[in-house]
């Protein structure tokens, strides 16, 4: 079974057609909601995704993980990482899955540099993405792209990485985690259209800070 996990915070704009893209190329959609506010929830169930929901907002991260608690449950083979908030390409998805089988690989990270264009915030691209290299390149993992939220993960993978990293940090631990497990990976060129620039430079110095400070650099 190909599980597509959908992490979701006030995604109301774009959710319905994030899951409907997804319900064509994958066995099924799993939406894992972070408390949103707004009808995120009402529109990913009409649209067909099984939604898990959080009490309380809890992060990216925390998100994933829960999503992977249910894959694991429910005997997932595959399981893909895929934004619910329409900067991924569902065109991206099934070729990424064959190249990761093709290769043997346990783990596939999407990455914005290898060939297709993406329009990266500056914060991003200056600021986070330098430190993000540094930290994987301490623990010996050479990735073109860090903060990618597309992935697609084997049964062994799925298996072995725990996230603990609730917020954004969890990008940079789970390389970390591939490295010290001896998981096999690969890099694939994927296409991100960014719609909104996040939450500024506030947002961008907290993640800045769970890289540094993360329980996984300890």
């Amino acid at each position: 079974m190909f599980l597509a996990i959908v992490p979701a915070y006030n995604e109301g704009k774009n959710i319905d057609s994030v899951v409907q893209g997804l319900s064509s190329i994958v066995d099924k959609v799993v939406v894992v909601d972070d408390a949103s506010i707004d009808d995120t929830i009402k529109k990913a169930k009409k649209s067909g995704a099984v939604v898990l929901s959080h009490k309380i907002n809890r992060g990216q991260g925390a998100c994933l993980q829960t999503g992977h608690d249910y894959a694991i449950k429910n005997g997932a083979d595959y399981v893909l990482h895929f934004d619910g908030d329409g900067q991924f390409f569902t065109e991206d998805v099934l070729p990424a899955l064959e190249e990761l089988k093709k290769n043997d690989a346990d783990i596939l990270f999407g990455s914005r540099f290898l060939g297709k264009e993406s329009n990266i915030p500056w914060f991003k691209k200056k600021i986070i993405f330098p430190i993000a290299r540094f930290v994987n390149k301490f623990f010996g993992v050479y990735l073109s792209d860090i903060h990618n939220g597309f992935r697609v993960l084997n049964k062994r993978a799925l298996n072995k990485i725990k996230i603990q990293q609730d917020r954004m940090a969890h990008a940079t631990e789970i390389p970390v985690q591939v490295k010290k497990l001896d998981l096999k990976y690969i890099e694939f060129p994927v296409k991100v259209v960014y719609h909104r620039y996040g939450g500024g430079l506030g947002h961008g110095l907290g993640v800045v800070k769970d890289l540094l400070l993360g329980r996984f650099l300890k």
